[in-house]
């Protein structure tokens, strides 16, 4: 079975910077599962899967504009410390924050006394991405896992 709109699509991936070495990988855990055609991972990487079928395994280079956008000047927030709770922060470090929209990677920018200055921008965003794909498996979807945008299950979203 190819990959199409609405397939359900388990695979392991290995993602870094073109031209570096990868930053994350599924290998050592469960593979990724995604309902295809419904943008739940970045454009270029559900373009480079469409037609694939288990067992197949790729490469793809993504560029930024079809991963996670150009880089946008003043996407910084000066946000009160209490919202990290006990973390120790240091500037560079990569934290996930609960916003009105749902948890977003944000890079620490500066540590002060009471409050802490972010970038909301991605931390991948104007990088080109290259990605190692190997799909593990090709399913249609449920009509609950369609109904609801996404996989349920193995790899899949617990509600």
């Amino acid at each position: 079975m190819k990959i199409a709109k609405d397939s359900v699509v388990r695979f392991h991936y290995s993602v870094g910077e073109a031209g570096q070495p990868a930053s994350e990988t599924s290998k050592d855990s469960q593979p990724l599962a995604i309902l295809h055609g419904h943008g739940n991972i970045i454009p270029g990487l559900e373009k480079a899967m469409e037609g694939r079928e288990a067992g197949d395994t790729f490469t793809v280079d993504v560029p930024s504009a079809e991963a996670y956008g150009e880089r946008r000047e003043g996407l910084n927030q000066r946000i009160p410390k209490k919202h990290f709770g006990d973390a120790k922060l240091e500037p560079g470090m990569q934290v996930v924050m609960q916003t009105n929209f749902g948890p977003r990677a944000v890079t620490i920018e500066k540590v002060g006394l009471t409050t802490v200055d972010v970038d909301l921008n991605h931390p991948m965003a104007g990088k080109d991405l290259h990605f190692d794909i190997e799909v593990v498996e090709v399913r249609d979807a449920t009509p609950e896992e369609l109904e609801h945008g996404h996989v349920h299950g193995d790899g899949g979203h617990q509600h």
